[in-house]
């Protein structure tokens, strides 16, 4: 008779405490907001599914998660390529690939508040150098009163932020490539794009996948970068669904509320993430047939 030696589980322990502590009861004491009302620390009224209703008709919500979408479609849409194009550039070893790799990776270390004051004054136009530039090429910029020029400098400062992530994945994945499929190429007399469509592109699935889902996930809970650099604003421009929601928690210290959407937003996140993840895999299917 085979025995099971199951102490190895008491490794694992510290592990699953930690993750109840900082995740499962903080999720159970929303949910428990989420159902009723705190009129005070001692005295609460269930009110069912109330809270939820509520928020689904706010038409607040419905703004800053139109605004939420194009702006993680839009940072996808430009990150992912960028960040392939830039790998593929790069040097393959060497003190040159060395040092590229310094110089890319050096925006992901600033903080991200710091992120946000940076372009602060980079995109002031009388002491920014960008909004100064801007201006005197005779093209009206100002991010504190333009909605429109607000919201590009927020996309402009993700995609100087996080692209360098994506460049970082697809260099590694590059890498990982072994020598013999450019010599099978070279043989067969392959042509630069049938070598990207062919070769490096399945073989940086993986770690695109890895990418992508990133850069979603992380894009779609923005907070830090554009409070900082913008306020949310002018006027509801640039208030994504992370400020909604510190908003109605600790603005209006409305927390049956906050909590069904941090409900939803957490759903949310969930179920576009499942959708990304089964496309890209099934992108991957088809192109190994």
């Amino acid at each position: 008779m085979k025995t099971f030696n199951n102490r190895a589980w008491f490794l694992i322990l510290p592990v699953l405490l930690c993750v109840a502590f900082s995740a499962i009861l903080p999720l159970m004491t929303i949910v428990n907001y989420s159902v009723q009302d705190i009129l005070s620390p001692t005295q609460k009224v269930f009110v069912g599914t109330e809270w939820f209703r509520m928020i689904m008709r706010d038409s607040e919500l419905h703004g800053a998660l139109s605004r939420q979408l194009v702006f993680s479609l839009c940072v996808l849409a430009i990150q992912i390529p960028l960040g392939i194009l830039v790998a593929l550039t790069m040097p393959a070893q060497g003190w040159k690939a060395s040092m590229s790799l310094v110089l890319i990776a050096l925006p992901l270390l600033i903080p991200w508040n710091v992120v946000g004051t940076i372009w602060q004054i980079f995109g002031r136009g009388d002491i920014g150098l960008l909004g100064y530039t801007i201006n005197n090429m005779g093209i009206s910029y100002n991010y504190t009163g333009d909605s429109f020029d607000a919201w590009i400098t927020v996309l402009v400062m993700d995609i100087w932020h996080w692209t360098p992530l994506v460049i970082l994945l697809a260099y590694a994945g590059l890498r990982s490539i072994p020598d013999a499929y450019y010599q099978a190429a070279r043989i067969d007399g392959a042509s630069r794009w049938a070598v990207f469509r062919f070769i490096q592109l399945p073989k940086m699935r993986n770690v695109l996948m890895i990418g992508v889902l990133l850069r979603f996930m992380d894009s779609f809970m923005i907070y830090t970068e554009p409070f900082v650099l913008t306020g949310g604003g002018p006027g509801n421009a640039t208030t994504f669904l992370s400020q909604y929601l510190t908003q109605k928690a600790v603005g209006q210290f409305d927390l049956g509320p906050a909590a069904a959407f941090s409900l939803i937003y957490f759903l949310i996140i969930l179920l576009f993430c499942f959708i990304l993840y089964n496309w890209m895999q099934r992108l991957g299917t088809g192109d190994s047939k």
